[in-house]
């Protein structure tokens, strides 16, 4: 007969270890929840008024808003990205925007009419202000800054996400954690896009107001939608009418403007998305698959609205069966699978031949500059030597005609002789024209002293010496 024993041993240790399972997943699941849950320190009906205190523009929001802007302008201006961040801190901007996000969720018409209508009285003021500053300042041309400000990327909408959801949740916190919104403000970056389509607009560079304008309004949607969603997960109340018709009404209005904003900001995100990650694919094909011996490419250009990519080589020619090679690799990037890819090389386009000459002008242009650099540099060295050499050079004045001029203007200059005192001590050596006096006898020591201080610096007037020495011997 069988022992039961061992049988009974496993089961109870299959027991136990699903039980020590089971625990651990309930510690670990309890540990999470304390950590991420924030319904508990969420203060609700004091997030609501801070941020309708906040909609308000009027007064002081009004001039701070643009000294801001004046601030953000001039560093864009200068291309100084520590002047643009100091104006994002102070700047006002946020306010109406969680406004905006926050009234739709708790279906608060009144609040959402007043966001918006503040909102675009900043943007208007901010346009103008920024428009006013560039239209007057001496410099307009653009630079990194301000070109980094008139198109979007996969990168300003993840920004404003979750920049948006770290500014909802840090205002609903019972003690506003202040450093979190000011880090929000930096890192959404709202005025420099308005300050940008005042740049646009004070040169008429339609592109760059109309694409920095694009801008800020992604930034805007992405951070009033990130207000929205957080507004509806962490249960804040509605806003209750006395009409139940007139409830239902204003649901059905805050809920259209939900889906007409979100469904737009879904599909931007997705094809910013997707062209981020054309482009990022069409870099790693060409430098990992384009490479011939012989041959460097100087340009390529990707277009993600055409579905294309183009390589400018030159130096050894890629044969077609290369290229075809080339071809066949691409479709082995997942994103690039129907993109067609074009190959300029030699002679045989104008495109190549205006690049050619375009890389001949850069280099020309170096060279240039390079020259006048050197040219300088050895005018400097020239100079410096010609000082060196006239400390010793008697042939540029007659010792005869000198000493006649000295002793018409010093009478009681007895005797002068001149030689070049050639010293050390003992690092360098140094030529120093020295002239030797004799003054009358009779003097007393203060006027050969003085005499000879004249007499010394009218010879460094005189023959235009930086350093001379002289010397009595009586």
């Amino acid at each position: 007969m069988e022992n039961p024993q061992p049988q009974e041993e496993k089961k109870d240790s299959t027991v136990e270890l699903k039980q020590n399972a089971k625990g651990f997943w309930q510690n670990f699941r309890q540990f999470l929840n304390e950590l991420l849950e924030i319904r508990h320190d969420t203060d609700r009906e004091s997030t609501v008024e801070a941020v309708k205190k906040d909609i308000s523009f009027k007064g002081h929001n009004a001039w701070i808003l643009i000294f801001s802007i004046f601030v953000a302008s001039v560093g864009l201006n200068v291309g100084s990205t520590a002047v643009v961040i100091g104006a994002m801190l102070i700047s006002p901007l946020m306010g109406p925007i969680v406004g905006v996000g926050m009234s739709v969720g708790i279906n608060d018409v009144e609040t959402l009419r007043r966001s918006l209508i503040n909102l675009g009285t900043m943007v208007v003021l901010s346009v103008l202000t920024a428009y006013i500053y560039f239209l007057i300042s001496p410099m307009k041309e653009d630079n990194a800054e301000l070109v980094a400000r008139t198109y979007p990327t996969i990168l300003d909408v993840l920004v404003a996400i979750f920049g948006g959801l770290a500014l909802i949740v840090a205002k609903t916190k019972k003690g506003t954690i202040a450093s979190v919104i000011l880090g929000v403000a930096i890192a959404t970056a709202l005025m420099p896009p308005l300050c940008t389509v005042g740049y646009g607009l004070a040169i008429a560079n339609w592109s760059y107001a109309g694409g920095a304008l694009y801008l800020f309004s992604i930034n805007a949607v992405f951070i009033a939608l990130s207000s929205f969603v957080v507004t509806k997960l962490l249960g804040f109340p509605l806003v209750k009418y006395a009409n139940s018709k007139k409830r239902r009404r204003i649901a059905q209005i805050a809920s259209t403007i939900a889906i007409v904003v979100m469904i737009p900001s879904v599909i931007l995100f997705v094809n910013l998305l997707q062209k981020q990650l054309f482009e990022s694919k069409a870099r790693e094909f060409l430098g990992e698959v384009v490479r011939y011996s012989g041959t460097e490419t100087i340009k390529y250009e990707h277009d993600y609205q055409n579905n294309r990519v183009e390589v400018y080589l030159i130096g050894q020619r890629v044969p077609a069966g290369t290229i075809n090679t080339w071809k066949e690799q691409m479709t082995d990037f997942e994103a690039l699978s129907e993109a067609e890819l074009i190959v300029h090389q030699g002679e045989q386009s104008g495109d190549m031949q205006e690049l050619s000459t375009q890389v001949r002008s850069g280099i020309l242009e170096d060279l240039y500059e390079k020259n006048q650099e050197a040219i300088a540099d050895k005018d400097r060295k020239i100079q410096l030597l010609e000082r060196e050499l006239s400390k010793y050079r008697a042939e540029d004045f007659s010792f005869k005609d000198l000493s006649r001029e000295a002793k018409i203007n010093y009478e009681n200059l007895e005797e002068i002789g001149y030689s070049n005192l050639i010293s050390t001590n003992f690092s360098k050596v140094d030529t120093i024209p020295t002239f030797t006096v004799t003054w009358s006898k009779g003097l007393s020591s203060s006027v050969k002293s003085r005499e000879q201080k004249r007499l010394q610096d009218w010879l460094r007037v005189r023959l235009q010496l930086d350093t001379l020495s002289v010397r009595t011997v009586n």
